[in-house]
């Protein structure tokens, strides 16, 4: 049943629309005035404080029990404990010396103590700073020297790191373990470099001998800086305030309310496991602690995350399209494994749920005898499942609708606008949108002449997507030159991604602004379209798609799947490597060529020679960022050999190296 009618977005009344631009766009619910805050709530401490109220002796942070490495049930604190954490923890920063708006790293994985550290620095005015092993020595160099950092909160695993970079990190004086100890050794190590070591325990406990309070903060307090992972140069770390991430979780939580959006309650119970050092975590936590809701966190290892969801039985999954693809490469060739009347029931049930799934995501017979085994894979309890971070296909957001029985909604943001971008809507079910703006923010897309990309395009106007509105970033910090690259005059945030409104108003993001390259012919390639049509098929795990601009064909490394393509390619390598063997990648390439085509791939789309390795691309091997985009130059880089020699067989007529 439909609950809203199209357009979702609607010009905003009384703003003259600029030659080579759209109109400014809002959401349809919230053309009126762009939301800031609840009432009476400014802050994040005021948002904390709102759902430590509805929340009270329910359970709030939970974290698996560990006996002897195994991971038990979990062990629950209160909302009303974790708050006297919480405050006595940053009594005892303020103790120790950290005052208002000075910087904090937190240097760690999701854990409560990250969580009652981001809280403490909240209420005392403190600016959250992550850290993360990914980001390389230079790049925290660069984070701690910037910023100046004096206090690091971090898992004692990471003690090491920060003594050996300590002669590069002058003004690091301060290191609070987050474990109730430390290894004796480790300690007299870091001492000697000149470090004061300090427990978490230890901080809350000076902090509960104080009885005065200090001032509140205040909206505009720098609350975190976070620092983008680009692709290529140190990062830049986007000034958000407190006012800023408060109205994009308060924009999600009036969504919710005015049913546009899955309505957040403090029944939820919601897994953390996304890296907490980027802003769709941290928006995404923000909603479940403004609601008074439970948090449980993963126990570290990504491989084990599934049996941390079984264990929890969360109601909420926010996650990232390469897990998603994952679920859905491995329920598929399970299924085609089977084959027999399993696989054909399968399918008839699938067909069957997705041809109204404008109606209903649920079936009364076919969640129970075909979906739901697959349902509990994921708890078996879950509301809606989030998906942010990158695109996602159609294909594996109408899966995951029909096998798990869930409302799947789709985000946009980034983390200049603390994830205020775009989220579809609860009726609409159309795949490949991302819906409409933040009630927080609105949009306008602005011509792109280059890329042949225009606000005048027909059937609909085509461009840059900018967005202004509550959740925006301040600045760059100390870097005034990027920040005017990225903020115009008129507060609009240039996101560098290319969008087209459809027909009911929704904003689809078809481009990257830096992302294509062109072909000798004079075509246009988007690569990251190409990989995620590739990275569907159950014999891929990851793509990378490369056009030199003096050639006229696309050239590809391959990552196959390591469960599929073992048996599919064992015969036709007749003993070969199946990594090198021609016989191989001639069917391989035959394979996804055709699968390229039944997903709307022109000839010129498809790749023509291929390299296949076993390596994945992985943030440790520098491939990826933290949230898990391909690294375009240095994967060029890394593979650079590999390229020259695919395109060299090419032009001796072979396809494949």
């Amino acid at each position: 049943m439909t609950l809203f009618n199209p357009p979702y977005t609607v010009p905003v009344a009384g703003l003259e629309k600029k030659p080579g631009e759209t109109a400014v766009m809002r959401h349809f619910k919230f053309a009126d005035k762009l939301l800031d805050h609840p009432d009476q709530i400014y802050t994040l401490w005021d948002l904390y404080l709102c759902g430590n109220k509805v929340g009270g002796d329910k359970p709030f942070l939970g974290a698996r029990r560990m006996e002897n490495g195994e991971a038990k049930e979990y062990v629950w604190q209160s909302h009303k404990e974790v708050r006297t954490r919480v405050e006595n923890f940053g009594k005892g920063l303020l103790q120790l010396g950290l005052s208002r708006q000075k910087a904090i790293g937190v240097y760690a994985i999701n854990r409560p103590e990250w969580t009652m550290t981001e809280l403490a620095s909240y209420r005392q005015g403190f600016m959250i700073v992550a850290l993360y092993d990914t980001l390389g020595a230079e790049a925290i160099e660069h984070i701690v020297n910037q910023t100046e950092m004096e206090y690091i909160v971090a898992t004692a695993d990471k003690l090491n790191n920060i003594t050996q970079l300590k002669d590069r990190l002058p003004t690091i004086k301060h290191v609070v373990i987050m474990e109730n100890s430390v290894d004796p050794a480790q300690k007299e190590k870091a001492e000697k470099a000149g470090l004061i070591i300090h427990t978490f325990n230890q901080v809350e406990l000076i902090g509960a001998d104080i009885k005065e309070e200090s001032a509140l903060p205040s909206s505009d307090d720098i609350a975190t800086i976070c620092y983008t992972s680009g692709t290529t140069g140190v990062p830049k770390g986007a000034v958000l305030t407190q006012g800023n991430c408060v109205a994009s979780i308060y924009a999600a939580a009036a969504n919710g309310e005015s049913g546009a959006f899955a309505n957040v309650t403090s029944s939820d119970v919601y897994i953390s496991y996304l890296p907490l050092a980027h802003v769709f975590e941290r928006t995404a936590q923000g909603l479940h602690i403004y609601r008074g809701a439970a948090l449980g966190y993963y126990q570290g290892d990504t491989t084990k995350l599934l049996d941390d969801i079984a264990e929890l039985k969360p109601t909420v999954f926010c996650s990232v399209p390469r897990l998603f693809n994952r679920i859905y490469d491995k329920v598929l060739a399970g299924v085609r494994a089977k084959g027999g009347i399993s696989s054909y029931l399968f399918f008839k049930a699938f067909n069957s749920k997705k041809s109204y799934l404008n109606k209903t995501v649920h079936h009364w017979l076919w969640d129970r005898v075909v979906f739901g085994q697959i349902r509990s894979k994921l708890g078996g309890r879950l509301k809606f499942i989030l998906s942010g971070s990158a695109p996602v296909s159609p294909d594996v957001m109408d899966f995951m609708r029909i096998c798990f029985s869930a409302a799947v909604y789709e985000g946009y943001g980034q983390t200049e606008n603390f994830c205020g971008g775009c989220l579809t809507l609860t009726d609409d079910t159309t795949s490949g949108v991302v819906g409409a703006p933040f009630p927080c923010s609105e949009f306008k897309l602005v011509d792109v002449p280059d890329m042949d990309y225009l606000s005048t395009d027909k059937p609909y106007p085509r461009g840059e997507l900018c967005i202004r509105g509550h959740s925006v970033m301040r600045e760059y910090y100390k870097t005034p030159d990027k920040t005017a690259e990225t903020l115009d005059t008129d507060g609009f945030l240039h996101t560098g991604d290319i969008a087209m409104i459809d027909e009911a108003g929704r904003v689809v993001i078809i481009d990257r602004l830096k992302n294509i390259f062109k072909l000798s012919q004079g075509e246009y390639i988007a690569p990251e379209k190409i990989e995620g049509v590739y990275q569907k098929h159950e014999l891929v795990a990851q793509a990378f798609i490369y056009g030199d601009s003096l050639q006229a064909s696309l050239v590809a490394v391959i990552v196959p799947d390591k469960e599929t393509f073992g048996p599919w390619a064992k015969d036709l390598a007749n003993g070969e490597d199946i990594y090198r063997s021609d016989a191989v990648k001639t069917e391989l390439i035959k394979t996804l060529t055709a699968f390229g085509k039944q997903n709307d791939l022109k000839g010129f789309e498809q790749m023509r020679a291929l390299y296949l390795t076993s390596e994945e691309f992985s943030v440790e091997n520098d491939l990826l960022t933290p949230t898990f985009k391909l690294k375009r130059e240095i994967a060029q880089k890394v593979y650079k050999k590999e390229i020259e020699d695919m395109y060299q067989s090419l032009s001796n007529g072979r396809s494949f190296n």
